[in-house]
């Protein structure tokens, strides 16, 4: 099976942290050029650091704040005066507030909207490109198993998950035919702080604590334990492999089975 990423240069979205941070890792363990792209320059520099270099990989990062996609669009173009050859992309972005969909407001959907398919659009035309030009190309986004099963109080996190899967899926049918690949990667209960973010939430909705959530939540996975990261950035790590290439247009759930539909 070929998995070397040798020569190949992979952008990594929200990529300090949780599943970007392993998807980074793993990559860079595939003899990939990693760059890290996050709003935070620290722990960019941090990061960029931990990285495997046994290949003579060169990483760089990218400061970029996904709330402003005017800076995105900067930021990128900046970077592929720099480096113009890209030939792996993983968008990942954090999710909004969780709650009720009915009082959700508007703005909320908006925001969402432009930080998850908006900065994609804008980073996918960018690299584009480089990959047609290279006859190899993937793009992975990390997005939430509530792309087939909507998750109950995160109303709008569900309903832009689902616009980026559509996205995704026209992309794929598009770029095929230059050798690039469309896939999106569903995690389920994940180690994360998201995760922590939810757990949070309905501790304080249903008056319990933390632990006695989570115990709840695990109860509803067969494999009976949340994912960690690592578990998740495996899948993205294959799916941007040459072993992957005739893999385009799929939804992956990564989460212990818990999914309930095919």
């Amino acid at each position: 099976m070929n998995l070397d990423l040798t020569g190949k240069t992979a952008l990594v979205c929200g990529s300090t942290q949780g599943i970007g941070y392993a998807s980074a890792v793993e990559l860079a363990l595939m003899g990939a050029n990693v760059t890290l792209i996050a709003r935070d320059e620290q722990k960019l520099m941090d990061t960029v650091d931990t990285l495997d270099t046994a290949k003579g990989q060169l990483h760089r990062y990218v400061v970029a704040d996904f709330s402003d996609s005017e800076a995105v669009k900067k930021a990128i173009d900046e970077y592929l005066r720099l480096v113009p050859e890209v030939h792996i992309l993983v968008n990942n972005t954090g999710g909004p507030a969780g709650g009720p969909i009915i009082e959700a407001d508007v703005e909320q959907f908006m925001q969402t909207f432009r930080m998850h398919l908006v900065n994609n659009q804008l980073l996918v035309q960018a690299v584009v490109p480089s990959m047609e030009k290279a006859g190899f190309g993937r793009i992975v986004n990390i997005i939430s198993t509530s792309v087939k099963q909507p998750i109950v109080g995160l109303g709008v996190s569900n309903t832009i998950r689902g616009a980026v899967a559509s996205w995704a899926k026209t992309l794929s049918l598009e770029l095929g035919k230059h050798g690039i690949t469309v896939n999106n990667v569903l995690p389920g209960y994940t180690r994360t702080a998201r995760l922590d973010a939810v757990l949070a939430m309905r501790s304080e909705q249903q008056g319990k604590t933390p632990e006695q959530i989570a115990a709840q939540m695990e109860a509803e996975i067969p494999s009976g334990r949340f994912a960690e990261p690592e578990e998740v950035a495996a899948a993205v790590a294959f799916l941007c492999s040459p072993a992957a290439a005739s893999i385009s247009g799929v939804n992956l759930p990564v989460d212990g089975g818990k999914t309930g539909s095919l």
